[in-house]
């Protein structure tokens, strides 16, 4: 189940898998992605399952094909360090991947821009549409409604007695709306929301507005 929200006039879809679908624009939104943390973490004795290597790429298959979007925007921390195995793999999704590619630059995004710009790969520090700020730290700025990540949100679901479900969220309040991550194994801030924000948890198969 999808949650479709409104930001000015600008209408826009939450997916299950964390990315939004900017429809007036055609654009797929996806933020922190980390691609190939799993592998830094491999590399120095983690035991983190190679097989969530490819989830990452096959849930990123998965949402592309479902929209079909004209412009695939990441919206920060696309790669996690350094080049390593995941950049090929990586490479080889891209250039099969029809849509255009724009990243606007976070903070773990410290691969060389050549590499990127031999992909047909664009990279912004912001990206400005109808209003839109489309920024990898959130801000506050007069005049635009600011989408963004960083802060991998989170949210702590409590039932009966003790019992919690913990779940990544798209978190929005009156100036932001912040993406949860993309990516497996990148942890969350647990968000405590005021009064007038909007919590969209995300399960598997749904996003749910929880708050």
């Amino acid at each position: 189940m999808l949650e479709n929200i409104q930001l000015g006039d600008q209408h826009f879809i939450l997916h299950p898998s964390g990315v939004m679908f900017w429809e007036e624009q055609e654009i797929l939104l996806i933020s922190d992605v980390h691609l190939g943390k799993i592998s830094h973490f491999r590399k120095f004795g983690s035991a983190v399952p190679y097989a969530a290597i490819s989830e990452n790429f096959k849930n990123l298959t998965i949402a592309v094909d479902f929209f079909a979007p004209k412009i695939i925007c990441f919206l920060g921390d696309l790669f996690h360090s350094s080049l390593n195995v995941e950049w090929d793999l990586f490479t080889d999704w891209a250039t099969k991947t029809s849509a255009s590619i724009v990243l606007v630059a976070g903070n773990h995004d410290i691969i060389s821009g050549l590499k990127y710009e031999a992909l047909g790969i664009k990279i912004f520090s912001e990206i400005i549409q109808n209003n839109i700020l489309l920024t990898h730290h959130p801000e506050e700025r007069d005049g635009f409604y600011n989408i963004c990540g960083h802060l991998h949100p989170g949210f702590k679901l409590k039932g009966v007695g003790r019992q919690m479900v913990k779940l990544r969220c798209f978190y929005q309040n009156q100036q932001q709306l912040i993406m949860p991550a993309f990516g497996e194994f990148t942890g969350n801030f647990w968000i405590s929301p005021n009064e007038g924000d909007r919590v969209f948890a995300i399960t598997k198969k749904e996003v749910i507005l929880v708050y």
